[in-house]
């Protein structure tokens, strides 16, 4: 079995000023190839560190990659660090400085010494050449046999990288076993009732495979995984068969497989159906619109959305009676219902979604605590409303009123 470290460099990372993206999307590759990802850790920006984690990585990873810490100013660390771990004096790469010239000509940037100092690489390393930045990726080898690769802390940079010059190179130096993964997404089950009702098909799996629960708002997902295995079709197809088992245990709570997301289900069945969606958001603020504007081809059916915090909004754009939302209040069955009503009507959508609830901290009461949200679906034929407690906290509620309505949706066009 390859084990692989995956290290971050960057204080901005140990403070929380930005997320780590970068070895997340580093173990889906390494994975999806073979190599286990045994390790990921994050370090500050010091040459002492950088080294002692390096060394400690090695004991046990034959591949180590490391992100961040390259670049034209001083506190850009990690290319000197590996040159002095591998004694290897630096030289100018002549291909990697005239692309460096190239970009910051590009963008009206003049070239100096500090820009000219990114093509200096060391010798005993293989360069990779990054067409979308101007710092290199760099390939070392080991005198034990592993490879310690140095790439870009700038996420689509890295992801280039690994795609293009990194997978391609480890797939060529290593005799590779399959990890195989596939998730199954269900929805409507909390994961403690769905667990209970899996048990007996979960009790009777296979010791090489492992099963996670992968809980969100309103879904989850089961996943099976295999490592080192041999053969990985074969592998793929024995897991396969243990999950159509579960449609005969769960036929109804089962809406997809890997990384689907509810809105990215319904979405498929506009596209393929032609029909359109409008939104009408109050305490989600436009958070249901943007799930669905954020996926590619949403504009064959995505006709608008409006955010109407306000109750004079409500009214006037949307025409929700006033009256109705002084008697029953904006957080109500009757206005989730004329919110979506309202906007499918101005839009011509064939369906809409409507949120209204107390996203908090403040406002609740005893008989609408913070959390509260009404959600409604109107469609061709009928409107449908629900309630739900969507949590405490204002993000939790956002998402997870997201998420409930949404699934409202879904419903709505399965069953249509």
């Amino acid at each position: 079995m390859i084990k692989a470290t995956i290290i971050t460099i960057g204080d901005e990372i140990l403070i929380g000023q930005i997320v780590d993206t970068n070895s997340a999307s580093i173990s889906k590759h390494l994975n999806g190839a073979g190599i286990t990802v045994e390790e990921k850790t994050s370090i500050g920006d010091e040459a002492e560190q950088i080294e002692a984690t390096l060394h400690r990585a090695l004991q046990s990873s034959q591949v180590v990659i490391i992100t961040g810490g390259l670049g034209p100013t001083k506190d850009d660390i990690t290319k000197h660090t590996l040159a002095r771990i591998f004694n290897s004096p630096m030289h100018e790469d002549e291909r990697v400085c005239e692309h460096v010239r190239t970009m910051l000509e590009r963008r009206g940037i003049s070239f100096n010494d500090l820009n000219r100092g990114q093509a200096m690489v060391p010798d005993c390393c293989t360069v990779l050449f990054n067409a979308y930045g101007t710092a290199p990726g760099m390939w070392f080898e080991t005198e034990s046999g592993g490879v310690v690769i140095s790439l870009p802390g700038v996420p689509f940079e890295m992801e280039h990288l690994m795609e293009d010059e990194v997978m391609p190179r480890l797939k060529a130096r290593f005799a590779l076993r399959a990890n195989v993964h596939r998730t199954m997404i269900t929805a409507g089950l909390p994961e403690s009732m769905l667990a209970e009702r899996i048990a007996e098909w979960e009790d009777a799996l296979p010791e090489w495979v492992k099963l996670a629960y992968l809980p969100s708002p309103n879904i989850v997902r089961l996943r099976l995984s295999a490592y080192n295995q041999e053969d990985g079709e074969a592998t793929r197809a024995m897991i396969d068969e243990l999950f159509d088992k579960l449609y005969d245990i769960i036929p109804q709570h089962i809406v997809g497989f890997e990384e689907a997301t509810m809105q990215a289900l319904v979405h498929d069945i506009l596209c393929k159906r032609g029909l359109t969606l409008a939104t009408a958001e109050s305490c989600t603020g436009g958070t249901i619109a943007s799930r669905f504007t954020a996926m590619a081809g949403a504009s064959a059916y995505f006709l608008g959305g409006v955010v109407a915090y306000a109750n004079e909004a409500k009214r006037d754009i949307l025409g929700v009676d006033y009256d109705d939302i002084m008697k029953h209040g904006a957080v109500s069955e009757c206005v989730a219902r004329q919110m979506a009503e309202g906007v499918r009507r101005i839009t011509g959508a064939d369906y809409a979604i409507a949120t209204t609830g107390i996203a908090g901290p403040t406002g609740g009461s005893e008989a609408k605590p913070v959390g509260t949200v009404w959600m409604a679906v109107a469609t061709p034929h009928r409107t449908v409303a629900m309630m739900r407690a969507s949590g405490s906290d204002r993000g939790q509620i956002i998402n997870r009123a997201s998420a409930y309505a949404i699934e409202m949706l879904y419903k709505e066009l399965k069953e249509a």
